[in-house]
This record gives structure tokens, sequence and C-alpha cells, in this order.
């Protein structure tokens, strides 16, 4: 026999003997029968702490004690829904040259009839593996909890917890492991405490899914094949439950950047000891998942080989790393060669010259003349009201300036003698009567850049192929494939029409840089449509942060996003701040506020107005915008229409409060916008958006 004790399990012996001569009790914690444990137990679980206390092996068949706290360190007494995986750990090359260390799943239990509860906050599993070896590292992962599940009195509910264990082969401190990727790492994009995917909706961490997506299972269901599968788009599987996998969502997020998820810890740490395991050992299983077409066996898409022992000979880790990585950092490096300086001037007559300057990373001018044969797309979007667009999106004036190398011919855009490039707009939708210094007085444009690129590099756009089957956007304009333009900086400018100091939308709500976390800071934003593919950057900043850093916003989005939608109209739930909770909501990725949203920014709500919500239809701003999470399908398929109609409860409830619902009344709704009374009992956080003042 042997055994692991550890201090938690010494103190819980220790307690065992203090509630021995303090008294006995029943698991209630209250006083009970001889030889019960007694003390206090926990009463209620906002937290749940799983520990692995003790490893005990009789003839290679493991005991396994788990002991559970709640918060404040209180023994948990009567869980219901505790289950653990057992999985063994071959290490690099054990199987074969070349091969990577692989989990095996040797044993699964889960249940009240599959553990021993002692009363205590312990519980005891016997388990009986598939196979053992004394000399590999052995795993244990632990789950309880979760949505519905309560201790045995049937009302204290349980949240989710899932921990992983590593031991040696007799109980001991493990002496190697596998760890490549963080939990954490993954909460960049999916949010804490959710479930990591809708295919199995009761597991949270990624340690579980490798735990148990191992080798005793198919090649395509391995998590070493299966995680980077499911991340891109170069292929596409179905589950047995028919549910379908393409990657898009994953792809546009992480823009195939093995670095999105493969971190790097911090030196000296401890931590992710084999995170740079993605380039080191290189086999058929890994590579395909991305790589497909190829038959190795078969000497089809790449050299014959039967197994892994020769994959290193050519893939050596520096060379994988930057063949991966290094198109990401030259498309960096081009981002970061030009930025715009736009400025506007509103003129009488409620036109608007806007003039776009370029320059280069040390900030000198460069000449558009010089420049424009690179120029793929430069597109000047300008319009009235920041807070609430006036004229929507169809009074806007948005103008692809440089079209493939050339000047838009339908504009007005020139070269000027210093070297920029400048047009006049149309006449903008200001009112017949605004206030000096209100909101409707204030035009702002945001422009947009992509220049022509291949293999690293800008080139003349009339070198890169456009031929007649290329797609041509709403206008009928040639467009390129998204692998021959990079985006650039995007900026944001503003001017009034009574010369008094500007308008301009809040920022303290949503800091794209929350959105870089998943997005990637370079995420070109729009990329392969009709729009440039810009990228936001500390261009569109026009305040700062506490530490006097630029707050990189994205409140120049609605310039395009207005309150009456996008080219849609409401049937795409087009206005800024439905979109991107619909979007986000729909790919099942963001399920927290938190993980957006630095602050709310309640008093916004203030200076807006009419939201369209469904095509003609509006909604006052307050109810539009919970509606755009609240009233998310289950699980949309790609044929159901993009704005389903609203619940029952929900027109009801917000009814009560002075809300409008898919009126076609713009007027009306407007007027009704600053009845609505929501906030006089929900006071929403970040932290907790359900919050109500009782």
């Amino acid at each position: 026999m042997n055994v692991k004790k550890s201090k938690i399990a010494l103190l819980l012996a220790a307690g065992a003997v203090s509630m021995a001569l303090t008294g006995c009790g029943g698991d209630d914690g209250t006083d009970g029968n001889p030889g019960n444990p007694g003390g206090p137990a926990a009463d209620y679980i906002n937290t749940l702490n799983l520990k692995v206390t003790d490893v005990t092996y009789i003839d290679g068949q493991p005991t396994i004690k788990v002991f559970a706290t709640n918060e404040e360190d209180l023994p948990v007494i009567g869980l219901q829904d505790l289950g653990v995986v057992a999985a063994q750990l071959t290490p690099q090359g054990a199987t074969g040259a070349g091969n990577s260390a692989q989990w095996t799943r040797t044993a699964r239990a889960s249940g009240v009839d599959s553990y021993t509860d002692n009363k205590d906050g312990s519980y005891s599993f016997s388990l009986e593996l598939d196979e053992y070896n004394a000399d590999m590292t052995q795993r244990f992962n632990v789950y309880a909890g979760g949505k519905g599940s309560t201790l045995a009195d049937g009302a204290t509910t349980v949240p989710r917890r899932e921990i992983v264990a590593d031991f040696d082969g007799q109980g001991y401190e493990a002496k190697y492991t596998k760890d490549i990727v963080s939990h954490e790492t993954c909460t960049n994009c999916h949010a804490e405490g959710e479930p990591l995917t809708t295919r199995h909706s009761s597991y949270y961490t990624q340690e579980t899914c490798a735990t148990c997506h191992s080798s005793s299972m198919s090649t395509e269901s391995q998590w070493n094949h299966l995680i980077h599968n499911i991340h891109n788009t170069a292929k596409t599987f179905e589950d047995k439950y028919g549910k379908e996998y393409t990657g898009e969502a994953a792809e546009a997020l992480i823009q195939n950047n093995c670095k999105s998820c493969h971190v790097e810890p911090e030196a000296d740490s401890g931590e992710l000891a084999e995170w740079g395991n993605w380039s080191r050992i290189p086999t058929m299983e890994t590579c395909t998942s991305c790589h497909t077409g190829i038959d190795f066996e078969a000497g089809k898409g790449h050299s014959q080989q039967a197994d892994n022992s020769n994959c290193i000979a050519c893939h050596n880790s520096s060379w994988t790393e930057e063949l991966h990585t290094s198109s990401l950092g030259d498309t960096k490096a081009l981002i970061d060669t030009y930025g715009m300086n736009t400025t506007l001037a509103v003129n009488a007559d409620k036109t608007a010259t806007v003039t776009v300057a370029f320059v280069d990373a040390n900030d000198a001018a460069v000449n558009a003349a010089t420049l424009l044969p690179q120029i793929q797309r430069l597109e000047a979007t300008t319009t009235v009201g920041p807070n609430n667009v006036q004229g929507g999106y169809n009074g806007h004036d948005s103008s692809h300036l440089v079209l493939n190398g050339e000047l838009n011919t339908e504009t007005t855009a020139t070269i000027t003698e210093a070297g920029n490039i400048s047009y006049i707009t149309k006449a903008l939708a200001f009112p017949d009567a605004v206030a000096a210094g209100a909101d409707a007085d204030t035009a702002f444009t945001f422009t947009g850049l992509s220049l022509c690129s291949e293999d690293g590099a800008f080139v003349n756009c009339d070198t890169v192929a456009i031929d007649e089957n290329m797609d041509t956007d709403y206008k009928g304009n040639k467009t390129l494939n998204a692998n021959y333009y990079t985006g650039m900086k995007a900026d944001l400018t503003f001017d009034t029409l009574s010369d008094e100091a500007a308008s301009m939308r809040h920022v303290d709500s949503v800091n794209f840089n929350t959105c870089a976390s998943c997005h990637s800071a370079e995420f070109q934003v729009h990329k392969n449509s009709h729009h440039p593919g810009f990228v936001m950057s500390e261009q569109v900043s026009h305040t700062t942060d506490a530490n006097d850093q630029p707050i990189i916003g994205v409140d120049g989005c609605v310039a395009c996003h207005t309150p009456d939608g996008t080219y849609a109209g409401g049937e795409n739930l087009g206005a800024l701040e439905l979109k991107l909770h619909f979007r986000h909501g729909t790919e099942q990725v963001i399920k927290d506020c938190q993980q957006c949203h630095n602050a709310f920014d309640l008093d916004a709500f203030k200076v807006k107005g009419a939201l369209a919500t469904s095509a003609g239809k509006y909604t006052t701003p307050i109810a539009a915008t919970c509606g755009s999470c609240h009233n998310q399908p289950g699980n949309p398929d790609k044929d159901q229409p993009a704005n389903p109609a609203y619940s029952e409860s929900f027109v009801t409830h917000v009814l009560g409060q002075g809300a409008l619902v898919d009126d076609l009344d713009k007027a009306a709704v407007n007027d009704a916008a600053q009845l609505e009374t929501c906030f006089y009992c929900h006071a929403p956080t970040p932290a907790d958006h359900t919050a109500v003042k009782m």
C-alpha cells in the first residue's frame, strides 16, 4: 500500500480528533450520535472548492479521497453530482519515436452510487482502472455541481467546479505532466463559469476536455487534433448528434494565430512547462487538424511516412514557430508602416470637407500620389450626431475615395498640393434648427484604409490579379481576395456646424483593448467585405483613462451602425447597441458582460432615441438593448432570421416600464425614449447585470 497524505488530509485528521473532544454531531453539523463527525458544515455554497487529498493503491487499483469546501473553508457535505475521470500519461516518445505525450483515460465514475460520502466534507472513490503503469503519471479529473445541482437536502445549490490533480504511480507528487494551454487563456474568449461548447453543456475547463478526449478515442476525437479542428475553417464535421462544427466564429476571432492560445507563461512562474510543445513536437495527428488533404502513408500532399519518427528532422521547433507566426508578425509590421491624420471641416452649406493626410512610422508626411497605386480602399464615412445619429444609415455620406489604386471618379476626391486626399461630402443631416453644442451640432468622420499586399510586403494594386470572375461589392466594384490586402489603422475626427466644442459618444463602457484580448490587437474589422478591413488603434482615441493612456473606443462604428440600423435597417439589428450583443450571443461565446464591458454608462441612454429592431419598426433604447441579449435564440441555425420575435413575457415586462416595442412610428418611439422607467428598479453592473434596487 502506498499513500500520499496532504496537509489538508492531516488537518482533517486533526479536525476529527478535535470534534471527538468537543462533541459528536450528525452530517448537518449539529450534535449527533457518538462516532459521527461534528462541527459546522456549509449551509450555502457560492464557491465550491475541491481537492484530492489522498491516493491509495491496493493491487494497482486506487482509492482517492476528495475534500470539498465552500468559500469560507467550511466542509461541504451531501454532494450529489460528484464525478472523477482517471487518466494515465504516456511520456513523449514512449509509444514510438516522435510521438507526443498522451493521456489515456483509464476509469470514469460519477453519481452518488460511485463514491462514499464520509460526512466530514470528504468523499472516497474506489476505481477499477482499465490499465495501470506505476511508472507513469496518474491524473484525477474531479468535477461537481452545475446547473440544477443541489446537496442532498434538495435545496442548497451547488455551483460547478472542475479540477485536475496529477500524481505519480504511487500516489506521491507527479514527476512529469502535460500542461500546454491554461484554462485562463481559454477564458479570454470563453466566459468563465460557462460550458466551453454547446455539445457538452456540463464541462467548463480545457483540462477536463484534454483528460477525456484522450488516446482512448479515435484520432479525430483526441484533444490535440480536435481542439485545432474546431478553431479554424480548414474542415467541417458533424458530431454524432448532427451538430455541425465549421470553426467560422473561432477563426474570425483568433485569425489562425497559434499564439492566441499558446501563450508563454511568465518566467520562473513554474506554470505551463510544456507550453512550447506546439512547435517542438510536430505530429501527423496534430498537423492534419489544420492541414487537410494529406495522406501521410500514401505520400499524398506530403512526403510519405508511416509514423512521426522523422517529423522533427524537417520541422524543427524554430522553423515550425516561424512558419506559423511569421505572417502575423509581417502583418503587424505592415500595419505599423503608415498612419492617417483625418481632418473634418463643416461648411456653411452643411457639407463638409474631409482631408486625409498620410504619415509613415516616424510621423513624417507621405505624399498621397506616391502611396496611391498601393491603396486598395480608402473609405470615409461622415454623419451627424455621435450619440444619436441623425439621418440613419441612408443619411450618412460614405465614399470609397480610392479603389484598387485609383481615385474614385464618382466622388470629388482630389490630391491636394500638400499631397493629401481631400473631398467634399454631400449636405449632411443637420436638423433645420440645432442648438450650438447639441449632439446634432456635431459631425464626425470615420476613415478606413487598406493597402494591396502580397508575401508580407506592399505592392501596387495593378500587380494583383483582379479578373472578371472576382466578386463585386454592393456598388459593383471589383473586390480583391482578402489575402491580397492589409487593413490599416482606422481614424476618427469631429467638427461642429456652430464651431462650438464637439459632442462625443461615451467610451467608458467598452474599451477595444478588451476586444483585443479575444480578437487580437491587429484584428482587421470587416476584412473580406466591401469595407477596407480596418484596424482599431490609438488613432481613433479622443480621450484618455485615469493613467493618461488613450482609450480606444468602438464609438466610431456608429458612423454605419446607426440607430436606424445598417443597409438592412432593423432587420439585422444593425444598431451598434444591438449588433454587438446579438452577434456575440448567437456565436455562443460571450456569456458574461465582464468579458467586454469594463463599466455600464447608464446615463448614455439619456441621449439616445429609437433603435430599429425589425424591418421599419423601432423600440425604445433600453428595451431594445436588453432585448438584443435576452431575446437570443438558444441555438440558432444559419437559416434562422436575424431578429427573432420578442417573447410575450419580455414585451409584457418592458411595456409596463414605459417602453414601446417594434412600433412603426419612429417619432412616437423617440418621444417615449426618455419615459422608460427601467432603472427605477434595475441597477445593472457588468459583474451582475441582473441587480435590482431592493
